[in-house]
């Protein structure tokens, strides 16, 4: 369990590590957040246009974990390895990566759960072995996420499950492989293994989902905010609305939410994209407690 007396899987909300996102989350009712380690940790590799203040990561991973239930730090790799940042990288590049993570839990004293370095794509699994076996010496009393990937085969998920208490499933690689079902599978194989262990669901809000695997943990995705980007929002009726259709009374009902949660980071005005962000994630509690059960 991730929380005390846990029964159903907890959806939690990614993009977390920016404090324009913390008031509206909290406004909207989330208590489950996942924040990436990336902007903290990527000056320290040669990435500066992104870096953030390690100060700045202090005061963050505190907030997040007082306001939070639960709180998972992703590792960054798949931005550093996939996305805008990505390109061949070499095991000392990915030394010094997962150094500068170890030292940023330690130096912001973050207790949260952690989601190990996953090289298998580009190191192989035994550095991945390597790096799983360290953080668990090295980060003792932080909980970790050990994730598997197609490279790991049977045998990897195997030993994976013995050793770890904690295990992700990369949802939308299996998606990409044209491997969706195979999650459901995954999943439940995992579990008649080792019935203890918890399962995430990385990058996973899809509802049918969350209603077919409710019996795993946890699952994250960034999909609440892409509302302010397209300008749809989900409603909880599974219908789409649009965010110029979002009545005043409605914002005035979040800029009275969001007031609380500013004064605990010292702003003073709820922006309109604030209150619109803030009854999206309320309209997709809705929906994740309907698929997935109870989101408090």
């Amino acid at each position: 369990m991730i929380v005390e007396n846990q029964e159903n899987l907890k959806v939690h909300f990614a993009g977390a590590e920016s404090l324009n996102t913390f008031a509206p989350l909290k406004a909207g009712g989330a208590d489950y957040c996942l924040f990436t380690v990336f902007p903290f940790i990527c000056g320290s590799v040669g990435i500066k246009g992104q870096s953030k203040n390690i100060k700045v990561g202090v005061s963050m991973t505190d907030l997040l974990y007082k306001n939070y239930k639960h709180c998972i730090m992703d590792s960054g790799l798949f931005t550093l390895m996939f996305g805008s940042h990505k390109g061949e990288k070499s095991e000392e590049y990915i030394e010094k990566w997962y150094a500068a993570l170890v030292n940023f839990v330690k130096t912001t004293k973050y207790k949260g759960t952690v989601v190990e370095v996953d090289c298998q794509k580009v190191l192989g699994c035994e550095k991945a072995w390597e790096f799983r076996r360290r953080m668990k010496k090295d980060l003792p009393n932080n909980r970790q996420i050990n994730v598997f990937h197609k490279e790991d085969g049977r045998k990897g998920l195997d030993e994976m499950i013995e050793f770890s208490d904690y295990i992700a499933i990369s949802v939308p690689e299996l998606r990409f492989m044209g491997q969706k079902k195979y999650v459901q599978n995954l999943a439940y194989y995992i579990k008649y293994k080792k019935p203890s262990i918890d399962i995430h669901l990385l990058g996973c809000t899809e509802l049918g989902l969350l209603k077919k695997l409710k019996f795993c943990s946890s699952s994250d995705s960034t999909s609440w905010n892409s509302c302010v980007r397209y300008g749809d929002v989900l409603l909880r009726n599974k219908t789409k609305g649009h965010i110029n259709n979002l009545k005043d009374s409605a914002h005035d009902i979040f800029k009275e939410k969001l007031n609380k949660y500013y004064r605990v980071i010292n702003k003073t005005k709820p922006s309109r994209r604030d209150t619109i962000l803030a009854f999206q994630v309320s309209e997709l509690l809705a929906l994740y407690s309907q698929s997935a059960g109870s989101q408090n």
